[in-house]
């Protein structure tokens, strides 16, 4: 309660401070909320007929009573093998093997190159997201100019490139047996474009370094659903790093510079985008958890995801008209064409150094790096975009990042702890 009441706290100051650029005035339908819908509108043209057709093959009990040869493609699509694993471990990545002294300098050259190649790829990723979003391109001393609005044709165009890496890693490497109906894919798909195209959006209202911040503090609304629906317990130090969370992005956010630019002003917009982000990607990594209960590795679940992906925003982009009309942009500014490249090989090369991280090192070595990332990256938006953080808002994010590296390093001494514990007894669930 005492996270909401300091996050509700500063809401009315971000409402009081809102301000549209003109730039996002030019007509109706540049406002977020009309294309928001606009783009629900494509996807559920897509998402209801094909629910009224798994329907449909369910009824007529195709499994038994189909044949011909659409039938290996419709079996899989709507039924799979339904298949689960007893444990969600044996639908994941395989087990981590522990390095051994012979191997240090291998492992320890393993985690150099990890940590590099996850700063590398999301660091451009943000530095080129912000310039994309918030910059124009073509402009002269005559003509100021122009702005790429569509946030979906970046989803887009990072989708369809992840799909591509994706499959081609499935088609050369041995992965497990798939299992999964591939339409149950396609609700991770959904809420995983909603939340990227929210994440884009929210760029145009919020500064760079508070959407970073925002991103950290996914622990808030992580907790109190677990606690609310899951009835889930937390130790003492869950609750004190949430806290010290809720306070540094308070005083981030609460602090005033005496020059604000219009860009690093935080709208009401940019936070329920920011809301709507959470939102969509805490429930995707939740699906995506209770896909793994079938034989699956994470890179199937990637390329599952984005066929889908692919589907929902190509089709939603040529309903709207807004394909061809994004790739003439990209024709009349060829800049914008290499961020956006670049900007979708990022993504797909971070989602493979994911992998591979966690892989080798556990999820307590991953999350370390990706905290530096966020830093660094809050960082290189202020020296390169000339954001101005005030000594208040640079406090608060020292609180922030020092909560989560103690959140980092009670969880892993509670994990050694557990590993002690008699038979019979079990450790509190954590986030």
């Amino acid at each position: 309660r005492f996270c909401l009441l300091l996050v509700l706290v500063s809401l009315p100051a971000m409402a009081a401070g809102e301000e549209i650029p003109p730039a996002l005035q030019d007509s109706w339908g540049d406002f977020w909320l009309f294309r928001f819908f606009i783009n629900a509108a494509g996807y559920a043209s897509i998402v209801v007929p094909g629910f009224l057709l798994i329907q449909y093959f369910k009824r007529r009990n195709y499994l038994e009573t189909g044949r011909g040869i659409c039938f290996p493609v419709i079996k899989s699509c709507v039924f799979g093998s339904e298949v689960k694993s007893i444990h969600q471990e044996d639908g994941s990545l395989p087990p981590r093997s522990e390095p051994t002294e012979s191997s240090t300098a291998r492992q320890v050259f393993k985690l150099l190159c990890c940590a590099a190649g996850l700063q590398a790829s999301y660091l451009t990723w943000g530095v080129l997201q912000e310039r994309v979003m918030t910059r124009t391109y073509g402009a002269t001393e005559t003509d100021p100019g122009e702005k790429f609005k569509d946030s979906q044709f970046l989803v887009f165009m990072n989708r369809i490139l992840a799909f591509t890496v994706a499959g081609l890693y499935c088609a050369l490497t041995k992965q497990p047996r798939h299992g999964a109906p591939m339409y149950k894919y396609s609700f991770a798909s959904l809420s995983n474009i909603l939340s990227s195209w929210c994440q884009y959006e929210a760029l145009k209202y919020i500064s760079f370094p508070t959407q970073v911040l925002a991103k950290a503090s996914k622990v808030i609304p992580v907790m109190m659903m677990g606690k609310l629906v899951s009835r889930k317990s937390y130790e003492y130090w869950e609750y004190l790093t949430a806290a010290l969370i809720s306070v540094g992005v308070s005083m981030f956010l609460l602090s005033s510079a005496p020059n604000r630019h219009v860009s690093t002003v935080t709208t009401f917009s940019g936070v329920v985008l920011l809301a709507g982000y959470i939102i969509f990607d805490s429930f995707t990594s939740n699906w995506q958890d209770a896909l793994f209960t079938y034989k699956m590795s994470p890179v199937q679940m990637m390329f599952g995801v984005n066929v889908f992906s692919c589907l929902f925003t190509v089709g939603s982009l040529l309903e709207q008209g807004a394909l061809l009309e994004s790739l003439r942009f990209m024709a009349r500014h060829s800049e914008f064409t290499a961020h956006a490249v670049l900007l979708s090989v990022c993504s797909a090369c971070g989602q493979l150094f994911i992998f591979y991280t966690i892989n080798q090192f556990g999820a307590a070595v991953f999350t370390i790096i990706m905290t530096l990332r966020q830093a660094f990256a809050i960082l290189l938006s202020c020296l390169i975009y000339g954001h101005s953080v005030t000594v208040v808002g640079g406090l608060g994010v020292a609180v922030v990042f020092m909560a989560l590296f103690l959140r980092v390093y009670a969880r892993s001494r509670m994990k050694k702890r557990s590993k002690k514990l008699p038979p019979g007894e079990s450790p509190v669930q954590k986030v």
